[in-house]
């Protein structure tokens, strides 16, 4: 039997990658990645290596792992957090 499933509320840490040579530093360093020579940023996913590029959100898990996500889906799955949570 097919069963219906909610995702559980978790709060996560993300900024979104712009084309800011000083915001691309301080991401790359924040997340582990490297900067590519087009101003994307090369993470180190559970998944193995991807890339975010200007207008993507670098998301933190909660296990501490940084992975890429498209601004649609971003904006479709979280909402931001006001004060202290």
């Amino acid at each position: 039997m097919i069963k219906k499933y909610r995702k559980k509320p978790v709060m996560i840490e993300a900024i979104q990658l712009t084309y800011d040579t000083h915001v691309q530093k301080d991401i790359a360093k924040w997340c582990g990645g490297k900067i590519g020579p087009d101003g994307s940023v090369f993470i180190e996913t559970l998944e193995g290596q991807m890339t975010a590029v200007s207008g993507d959100y670098i998301i933190k898990g909660i296990q501490n792992e940084f992975y890429p996500c498209k601004p649609d889906i971003f904006e479709q799955t979280y909402e931001e957090v006001q004060g202290d949570g």
